[in-house]
């Protein structure tokens, strides 16, 4: 294998079948990658600019939304330019730097997530207490974790892989995820170990919490008034669509790397388009319109700019 080895980003039997209809297939991906920005972009803007919205609750799903920009824009790029290309290749060096930001900022999702289970169990089940545990302090903390630990467990994985001989130069995927495993002759003891601690601390330690939280949460509200069950159902809920979904891609992007799975073709077409569209689409449509103080914000900026006139605030 050469230093600057080109990876085949398309498996052929695909590649056959869009490059007829590339042009087609950019204009869209290149609308959903500006509707994802717009979208993701707008809530972040809202959250920043009203100090109504400057809580820790906001704060966190702010720092969601962004991370799902950073994510669209370590995919979406790259596929652009090979639609616009007679072949799919990128050097190794550029396909192990998109599998560190992938999964860097794959697995800050899930520490997030988590954060934002935590201040929404402090906010119910120690309402008395919020205000001294939930600072500003303690909340800059959990943004700073939830990106830097991540990059140093994937540091580990993505500099050892750099290392490893190579025996395949065809990565069967339209970016460059677990499948960089495939490519690798033999892989390491360590790149091993540091998988699965990574799987461990970074997706289901924290899954593990995060339910455990909500669970600690819905007992507390279903004992409490009424109001209260309200506030739970509001604020949680959308939580627990994000996180459910997301868990879903989650453990088929963990079957195929580490069972081999080999998993039909219509299923690994729908699994990648979770993460390239309906994920980070989804994350600014669940918080835009199930959060009541995001919403009605965004129903006013709608109304200001005469996108949608008729729309009460």
């Amino acid at each position: 294998m050469d230093e600057e080895l080109n990876v085949t980003y398309l498996t052929l039997d695909w590649y056959t079948e869009i490059n007829k209809y590339r042009y087609v297939f950019f204009f869209i991906m290149f609308t959903l990658y500006i509707l994802i920005i717009c979208t993701n972009s707008t809530i972040v803007y809202l959250i920043f600019i009203h100090k109504s919205l400057h809580e820790p609750m906001y704060i966190f799903i702010a720092a969601l939304l962004l991370n799902s920009v950073l994510y669209s824009t370590t995919i979406y790029p790259k596929l652009l330019i090979d639609f616009l290309s007679e072949k799919q290749v990128t050097t190794y060096s550029a396909c192990l730097f998109q599998f560190f930001m992938f999964y860097t900022l794959g697995c800050s999702e899930f520490l997030l997530l988590a954060a934002m289970a935590y201040d929404r169990y402090v906010a119910i089940c120690k309402p008395l207490e919020y205000q001294t545990i939930m600072r500003k302090t303690t909340v800059s903390i959990f943004l700073i974790i939830a990106w830097l630990v991540p990059a140093c467990h994937i540091a580990v994985q993505a500099i050892a892989s750099a290392e490893a001989k190579l025996c395949d130069s065809n990565i069967k995927g339209i970016f460059c995820n677990n499948a960089v495993y495939t490519l690798q002759c033999e892989r390491s003891r360590l790149i091993t170990i540091f998988g699965v601690v990574a799987l461990v601390d970074l997706s289901i330690l924290p899954m593990l919490f995060i339910v455990f939280t909500y669970t600690k949460i819905f007992i507390v509200s279903h004992r409490s008034c009424k109001e209260i069950r309200k506030k739970a159902a509001e604020t949680c809920l959308p939580h627990m669509l994000v996180l459910i979904g997301y868990s879903i891609f989650f453990v088929y992007d963990v079957s195929i790397a580490r069972v081999k799975s080999d998993f039909p073709k219509p299923t690994r077409i729908i699994m990648t388009l979770q993460i390239m569209l309906y994920h980070p689409l989804f994350n600014p449509l669940i918080y835009g319109l199930k959060m009541k103080e995001i919403s009605k914000h965004l129903k006013k900026l709608l109304s200001q700019a005469k996108i949608f006139p008729c729309i009460k605030t």
